[in-house]
């Protein structure tokens, strides 16, 4: 196996297949036991050197890449990205999240949820975009982060989000079981194995879920323009399928079932608005994909944002149809599209409805495979996490040692664990990754080391505080209180800040190829809404995301650690060594 050496640069170390510690840790801290406890008393010396040092674009751009060996292919267009988008969001979600929404919060008036959740999803997008343009790398988020937040905060944002993917493929693995079941007229237990001698919600094993994850994992490893066809295929069909529904369900509509409009007010459309945001989760793992894209400048705008006006559109018509078959009380909660066409005599629609899924979760499960493959291989670049994973497999031009690592992941998870477990791990990191890349994107735009003055810099601090404080005092009222005065003066507390960073502090830096318009107030409102529905997240999140976190930092003190700081002071001796190099070659002619 080829391994990039921790310079990235020039040299090249070949290992054999094993289990020898240098295949993980070749970093100099660990090549003795007195090595790893000099290591470990610098701790602190080299945790203020990570906290402090940025990354940069060239960096990210050159360097990191150079240590997969291999460069991946570039063979993806926007119409490979508008449907990888699609792709990625549009699963099976919507047949479940539109019932209980509609149902228990927003009534007919779902539809307004849905235009409100994808709208403060498309902001994300947005700036999302900006950095795939100027970053087009597999780490995405993690390589955005890295250049304007530093690795320790992204190491923690990462492995959060790694983590999110491995419990999303999971969860959508054990539901294509439990769709495929219905199309057999089966039930989901029947294609499951019971062991009674594992924990509850941990012994009905899915054998399904696996097979369906390896399957994928092959044809990720393969090829990447294989893939991306097989994607937009699927994806394409699943759209005339959903279509399909759409032309059904009208055929029995009831425009009285639209009255009332909004039984539950604006209160029940702002909370069925923030469980539908999580409909919209999935784009992310596009941005991974920037070093297999022909053209970033021109395909990743087009494809990221076309993708969410595809969606966007999807779900507001699936969720008008809906309650225009039913009236909103009578909506079934866990399978709200198959009840309500039995409720009007079209039995044989429930056979469409879980096809429709079942090709909805595939591509899902692929886009997610691939994007966490792209992630971790980024992160294994910087050698957060062991550089093996990094390369680029010579002949397919695919990170395959990444992929297979994260599917035995995913498959573990899958055949043991129950949806109800997974769900309750589901939606904080991605929120705070979400709002982290709307923070980076102000500090690129605000902030450029050795050119920004310290007024700027301070005042840009201040202002980001403000706009962060502002947005978790928002999210507290909407949690607790409710009152009027309190949202009102946060909004002006928040409305302040965002106007001071537009007037008072000078732009340092001007995207090349593209940038989000409405600078920083897109941004900045970006901020407040992830911030704002993490307010409505669950406490088990909250605990889960703790307590995960802490396993984070546990790891990072005691490995990744020292293993990025020998990473990056080898790269940084040979890049002195090549400057004195060059200086002497000067002096000398």
């Amino acid at each position: 196996m080829v391994v990039g050496d921790s310079s990235g640069q020039g040299m090249v170390r070949t290992m054999r297949y094993g289990c020898h510690k240098n295949n993980f840790f070749p970093e100099e801290s660990f090549k003795s036991w007195g090595n790893y406890g000099r290591a470990l008393r610098n701790t602190k010396s080299r945790l203020t050197d990570r906290l402090l040092t940025r990354s940069s674009d060239e960096s990210e751009l050159h360097e990191m890449r150079a240590r997969s060996q291999n460069e991946m292919a570039k063979s993806l267009n926007w119409f490979d990205i508008m449907w990888f988008g699609v792709g990625s969001v549009l699963g099976a979600g919507v047949f479940v999240l539109t019932g209980q929404a509609a149902r228990d919060y927003a009534g007919p008036a779902v539809i307004i949820s849905y235009l409100i959740s994808g709208l403060s999803a498309l902001l994300s997008v947005l700036c999302y975009t900006e950095f795939s343009v100027e970053l087009p790398v597999a780490g995405g988020s993690f390589a955005y982060l890295r250049v304007e937040l530093g690795d320790f905060i992204t190491f923690l944002a990462a492995g959060n989000i790694l983590f999110e993917y491995i419990v999303a493929v999971a969860s959508v693995a054990r539901s294509w079981t439990s769709y495929f079941a219905t199309l057999c007229n089966h039930k989901p237990e029947d294609f499951r194995l019971h062991a009674p001698v594992l924990a509850h919600g941990f012994n009905d094993l899915d054998p399904i879920a696996v097979i369906l994850s390896i399957a994928i994992c092959i044809g990720a490893c393969l090829s990447i323009k294989g893939s991306s066809k097989f994607n937009s295929l699927v994806t394409i069909l699943h759209i005339l399928v959903m279509i399909f529904i759409l032309v059904a369900s009208l055929t029995k509509a009831d425009t009285s079932n639209f009255q009332p409009l909004a039984p539950f007010g604006m209160d029940g459309v702002l909370r069925a608005s923030a469980m539908l945001f999580f409909a919209y989760v999935g784009f992310d793992g596009v941005s991974t994909l920037g070093e297999e894209i022909k053209n970033p400048g021109r395909d990743i705008p087009i494809g990221l944002i076309g993708s969410m006006i595809i969606v966007i559109t999807t779900y507001c018509l699936l969720g008008a149809t809906l309650c225009l078959m039913q009236p909103y009380s009578q909506i079934d909660v866990d399978a709200p599209f198959t009840i309500a066409f039995e409720a009007v005599g079209m039995n044989w629609a429930k056979y469409v409805v879980a096809f429709g899924a079942l090709k909805g979760m595939t591509t899902v499960v692929l886009s997610n495979i691939i994007a966490q493959a792209r992630y971790f291989t980024h992160i294994a670049r910087t050698h957060l996490a062991p550089p093996f994973l990094a390369v680029i497999n010579e002949k397919t031009k695919t990170p395959v040692n990444a992929t297979v690592v994260m599917t035995i992941a995913n498959c573990t998870v899958a055949f043991f664990t129950s949806l109800d477990i997974l769900a309750n791990l589901l939606s904080i990191s991605t929120l705070f990754l979400f709002s982290l890349v709307s923070m980076a994107l102000l500090v690129r735009r605000y902030y450029v080391s050795g050119e920004t003055t310290s007024l700027d810099r301070n005042k840009l601090i201040g202002f980001l505080t403000m706009i962060i404080l502002s947005s978790i005092g928002l999210a507290l009222v909407w949690v607790h209180s409710k009152n009027v005065a309190e949202y009102i003066v946060l909004a002006v507390v928040w409305f302040i800040a965002t106007l001071g960073l537009k007037l008072t502090v000078k732009e340092a830096k001007k995207p090349k190829l593209w940038g989000v318009p409405l600078m920083p107030w897109l941004p900045s409102a970006s901020i407040a809404i992830n911030i704002f529905i993490l307010g409505s997240i669950d406490k088990a999140s909250f605990i889960r995301f703790l307590i995960w976190t802490a396993g984070l930092l546990v790891y990072y003190v005691f490995v990744g650690l020292h293993a990025s700081y020998d990473a990056a002071t080898e790269t940084r001796e040979k890049l002195e060594a090549e400057q004195i190099e060059a200086a002497t070659i000067m002096l000398n002619s």
